[in-house]
């Protein structure tokens, strides 16, 4: 990639546009930290975001009605309330009450890191949307298909797992995909807690070398090209996970 450096280093001869990333062995580095982490990072809460979501959605038809008012709590709460201000409450508001730990230097520190409170924060919030997604998907599933499993001997959670979840996924995908999509594009919110993701690694770079525009264009078009490439993932999944006659139309 010497090519590529060198052609960097003559821009910023020529206009003054300054991309150290790309001829810069430590800015390239933090740079590369920052994309690996902001993959990482996605993978985790879409990971668990879903799992939330399927939980929670089984959750709000059980025959509990203690079940079902903390699960609608859950979702009302992290559905309108900003995903920042959440982050900052878990961060600073629970992490401070947990117990600290003692380091291999042998200083304290809290149990659970910015890396932890991110995901978690965000996969709560993330998951209370998937709550409602599949909730909706499951409403959608005939209450016949359910009769027949029963009669069959299924208990609740069976249906729910090889019947009714099957079915209700397929329903909605679309809404499902949105949110993991937009679920991505949260993931910029981690920097307030010092995270080592893509924007953080980004500001760290332009406070440095002064290059706040360069820095700006390159994270925009990276963001477009990850959510592109998101995007297109999910669309293949939905088209291969449809059923001629259920869900969305085949048009």
């Amino acid at each position: 990639m010497d090519w590529l450096a060198d052609a960097a280093r003559s821009l910023n001869e020529a206009t003054g546009i300054t991309l150290t990333y790309l001829y810069d062995g430590y800015d390239g580095g933090r740079f590369l930290e920052g994309i690996v982490n902001t993959v990482l990072l996605s993978l985790a809460c879409l990971s668990a975001s879903l799992v939330i979501g399927v939980v929670g959605a089984f959750a709000r038809g059980a025959k509990s009605a203690a079940v079902r008012w903390l699960v609608g709590g859950y979702t009302e709460l992290f559905r309108n309330t900003p995903p920042l201000v959440q982050m900052y409450f878990l961060f600073f508001g629970v992490g401070a009450l947990l117990p600290t730990v003692q380091n291999r230097w042998g200083f304290e520190e809290p149990m659970l890191g910015a890396w932890a409170w991110a995901i978690i924060s965000l996969s709560f919030f993330a998951g209370a949307f998937n709550v409602e997604i599949f909730r909706s998907g499951i409403e959608a599933v005939p209450r016949a298909t359910v009769e027949a499993a029963e009669s069959l001997g299924y208990t609740r959670l069976q249906i729910y797992l090889h019947v009714v979840l099957p079915l209700a996924f397929r329903v909605c995908l679309p809404a499902l995909n949105n949110n993991l999509v937009n679920l991505v594009k949260t993931t910029t919110l981690a920097y307030a807690i010092a995270v080592p993701e893509l924007l953080y690694m980004s500001n760290q770079i332009w406070s440095d070398s002064l290059n706040v525009p360069e820095m700006m264009v390159t994270l925009l078009l990276l963001y477009v090209g990850l959510v592109g490439v998101l995007v297109w993932a999910m669309h293949r999944w939905e088209q291969a996970m449809r059923i001629p006659g259920f869900g969305r139309s085949a048009a």
